[in-house]
């Protein structure tokens, strides 16, 4: 009799996903393609998104809605920054939605989306793009097992 392992911390869980705004907006999904494979708790899932997976079980198939706080988080005014245009590269065609890469204090790549430029000045939006969003997460689960086994 083979047992079914219900998800928790440390297991090796393969599912297949789709992640979708509200509107039904499919942002990223694997059914198409191979299932995806990680180890509960090592990074690779957002909390919110690995918590409502627990308990599941292999071959189970879930649709959850996913809160912004437990998502992406909520869109913080404070991650819009105010950058003085002679900054930028004079060959850059700046316009709003150009996605530009900056670096942080540890040299960590940083995207931030041009929100509004005049001649001076130039906002930049660092919130994560689907910051403020509910998501809905579609689960299938296909195999859990613990992460040790191979």
């Amino acid at each position: 009799m083979t047992t079914r392992l219900p998800i928790q911390a440390g297991m090796q869980v393969t599912l297949f996903f789709a992640l979708r705004l509200s509107d039904g907006e499919v942002i990223d999904s694997n059914f198409e393609q191979q299932p995806a494979t990680f180890i509960v708790g090592d990074g690779n899932l957002l909390p919110g998104f690995e918590r409502v997976l627990m308990g599941l079980c292999a071959g189970e198939r879930k649709t959850f809605e996913i809160p912004p706080e437990q998502a992406f988080g909520q869109r913080n005014p404070n991650n819009l920054q105010k950058i003085e245009r002679r900054i930028f590269s004079a060959d850059l065609n700046l316009e709003q939605g150009l996605v530009v890469n900056f670096a942080d204090a540890q040299n960590t790549e940083l995207p931030g989306v041009v929100a509004d430029l005049d001649e001076h000045w130039v906002t930049v939006d660092f919130n994560h793009p689907l910051a403020g969003q509910s998501i809905e997460f579609d689960v299938h689960i296909v195999n859990v097992q613990p992460a040790t086994s191979h």
